[in-house]
C-alpha cells in the first residue's frame, strides 16, 4: 500500500493545536468517520492534545446521546464550534449553553454551499437564505451564547436587494468517509447511504493548503476501481485509514436499500401504528399533489414517506431529503437522512442549490413554536441547545409549506381509540405563543413572497393570512374554545369556511389517498 495509508491514531496526530477541523457526514452516523472521532476523544483524554480546535460540520453529528461530537465535549479540546444543528450532540450543546466555548449556528445549506465556495477560492457565500431569521445580524447573527462575540454574517446590498454574506472559513484538516480506497487514495461510495459534502469538502481542504483524511471500510489494489465509480480522486486525498467495523448509520450496519444497490419491494414495509404523530403526518400528506417534488423535514415529517408508501402513493410523489436523496421513500427515526428506492443520490451542495432556487413544490417541516404573525421557531426552545438544520434553506423559497407538530408539548396524551381524538392529558408547554423565542421562519416575509403556509396539528389546522393565523379546520369532538383557544397565547381569526378535519385521519385503516378529487 502507498504511503497514504496510516492508522487512525496517526491520522489524529496530524491535527495541530488551534486547527480548523471539519468533519464530514450527517446526523445519526450517515457518512461519519466515527473511528476518527473516537480516537480524537481518546487521544485528548490521554494527552490533553490537540487543544483549542475550531470544529465544523455541515450537519449535526450524533445519536442524541453519547456518540458523535458529544464525545468532543472535553474542556480544552474545542475553542469554537460551527454547525447547523447541535441538537444531535447534547454534551457539546451543554458546553455551549454554559458558555464554555464559542458557538455559531448557521443553516445547513449555507455551510454546504460554503464548502464549494471555499474550494473555488471565493470570499464567502452570498445568499438570501437567513434574511429575517435569527441568523440575520440584526437578530443574533447565528451566535449561540454571550461568549461568542465575533460577527461572521454581514448584510450586503447588491442589485437593489439585501443579501446575507457568510465569509469563507479556514480548513486545516478535513476528515471524510467513503466505502473503498485504492492504493492511490481514489475513493468510491458504493455502500454509503449518502454522498454528502465529501467532494466539496475535500476540494476545500486541498485548495486551502489543508490535509484531507479519509476513513474507508475496504482497501483495494491500484487500478482496480472502475473510474466511473470514483467520486473523489486520489490526488485530493492525503491519507487513508481503515475502519473494518464501519457502519452505514449508528443504527444500521448495512442495508443495500440505503446504498441503492437494491430496491426494496414496497409491500414489505409494515404499516406504522396509529398515534398522534401519524395523524399529523397523514393530514400533511393531504396537502400534497400528484407529481409534487417535496422535502420532508426532521421529526413527524419523516413519517410522511412511510404513510405515502402505506397508502400506495409514494411513487406519485418525488420526495427528497437534504442530504441528497432524490425520490423514493425517505427513512425516518434514527436512520433519517437516508432513503430507499430513490431516483438519484446527489451531492448535498447540489441538493441545496435546488432548494435555494425554489425547485420544491412543497415542504413539510416541524415547528416548536408558532406566533400570531406566523413566525416559526424550530431551533431554540427548552433549555437544550439545538439548531435548524436545513429548515431555513428549505422554507425560504418553497411555494407551499406545511409546518407540523403536536398542539402542545410536554406530556401530551391523546386517545384515538374511539375514532376521534380525545385529550387525556394536555401538554405542559404551549406551542402557539405571542412571540417566538427566535425566528427560524419569518411569516410576514413569506406572505410578501406569496408562499402558501399551513400549520398542522392533531386537533386543528391553521393558514397564514395577512391578518396572521387563521383557524381553517378543527377535529370533530374538539371544542374550539376549550380544546384550542384556551391553550394558545393569542386568539387567531376563524375562517368563515371552518370545516372538520378528515375523519379518516383518526382511524387505523388505510385512508385510501389517491391525490384525486375525492381526497
Amino acid at each position: 500500500m502507498s504511503a497514504k495509508l496510516l492508522g487512525v491514531a496517526e491520522a489524529v496526530a496530524l491535527v495541530a493545536d488551534g486547527a480548523a477541523l471539519w468533519i464530514g457526514g450527517s446526523g445519526a452516523g450517515h457518512g461519519v468517520p466515527q473511528a476518527f472521532i473516537d480516537e480524537l476523544a481518546a487521544t485528548f483524554t490521554r494527552t490533553a492534545a490537540p487543544r483549542d480546535l475550531t470544529t465544523v460540520r455541515v450537519v449535526g453529528i450524533g445519536d442524541f446521546a453519547q456518540r458523535g461530537l458529544s464525545q468532543l465535549a472535553l474542556p480544552g479540546l474545542t475553542r469554537r464550534t460551527i454547525g447547523s444543528n447541535i441538537g444531535n450532540e447534547p454534551h457539546l450543546g451543554a458546553m455551549v449553553a454554559e458558555g464554555a466555548i464559542e458557538a455559531y449556528s448557521f443553516p445547513q445549506g449555507v455551510l454546504s454551499a460554503l464548502c464549494r465556495d471555499i474550494a473555488a477560492g471565493r470570499p464567502g457565500h452570498l445568499t438570501h437564505v437567513g434574511l429575517g431569521t435569527y441568523v440575520d445580524p440584526r437578530q443574533t447573527g447565528g451566535r449561540q451564547n454571550a461568549r461568542t462575540t465575533e460577527e461572521l454574517v454581514q448584510i450586503v446590498e447588491l442589485a437593489g436587494r439585501e443579501w446575507l454574506f457568510y465569509p469563507a472559513l479556514p480548513v486545516d484538516v478535513a476528515v471524510i468517509r467513503a466505502s473503498t480506497a485504492d492504493e492511490d487514495g481514489n475513493l468510491t461510495f458504493e455502500h454509503e447511504p449518502i454522498l454528502g459534502d465529501s467532494l466539496a469538502l475535500a476540494m476545500a481542504a486541498h485548495n486551502s493548503g489543508g490535509i484531507v483524511i479519509a476513513q474507508v471500510g475496504h482497501l483495494t489494489t491500484r487500478g482496480s476501481l472502475p473510474p466511473n465509480q470514483v467520486r473523489i480522486p486520489g490526488a485530493l486525498v492525503d491519507h487513508v485509514y481503515v475502519d473494518a467495523e464501519q457502519r452505514q448509520t449508528y443504527r444500521t450496519g448495512y442495508s443495500p436499500y440505503f446504498s441503492g444497490e437494491l430496491r426494496r419491494p414496497y409491500g414489505t414495509a409494515a404499516p406504522t401504528p396509529l398515534d398522534v404523530r401519524k395523524v399529523i403526518a397523514r393530514r400533511a400528506l393531504l396537502e400534497f399533489r400528484r407529481g409534487d417534488i417535496c422535502n420532508l423535514g426532521f421529526g413527524i415529517s419523516q413519517q410522511i414517506g412511510a404513510v405515502a408508501a402505506e397508502e400506495g402513493v409514494a411513487e406519485r410523489l418525488t420526495l427528497t431529503v437534504e442530504q441528497g436523496i432524490f425520490g423514493g421513500v425517505p427513512a425516518h427515526g434514527p436512520d433519517g437522512g437516508a432513503g430507499v428506492n430513490y431516483q438519484a443520490r446527489l451531492e448535498q451542495p447540489s441538493m441545496f442549490d435546488f432548494y435555494d432556487g425554489g425547485g420544491l413544490d412543497l415542504a413539510s417541516l416541524s415547528f416548536a413554536q408558532v406566533d400570531r404573525h406566523g413566525n416559526v421557531n424550530v431551533h431554540a426552545f427548552d433549555d437544550r441547545m439545538r439548531g435548524p438544520g436545513g429548515f431555513i434553506n428549505i422554507s425560504a423559497r418553497t411555494g407551499r409549506l406545511c409546518f407540523v407538530g403536536t398542539f402542545t408539548a410536554g406530556g401530551l396524551r391523546v386517545d384515538l381509540s374511539g375514532g376521534l381524538p380525545r385529550v387525556e392529558r394536555e401538554g405542559a408547554r404551549r406551542k402557539f405563543v405571542d412571540e417566538v423565542r427566535e425566528i427560524s421562519f419569518n411569516g410576514p416575509l413569506a406572505l410578501g413572497k406569496g408562499q402558501d403556509v399551513r400549520y398542522i396539528t392533531e386537533r386543528a389546522v391553521f393558514a397564514l393570512t395577512a391578518d396572521g393565523l387563521e383557524l381553517i379546520e378543527v377535529a370533530d369532538g374538539m371544542d374550539v374554545e376549550k380544546d384550542v383557544f384556551a391553550h394558545m397565547d393569542f386568539r387567531p381569526k376563524v375562517s368563515e369556511r371552518l370545516r372538520p378535519m378528515d375523519a379518516r385521519l383518526f382511524r387505523a385503516a388505510r385512508m385510501g389517498i389517491t391525490f384525486g378529487e375525492e381526497d
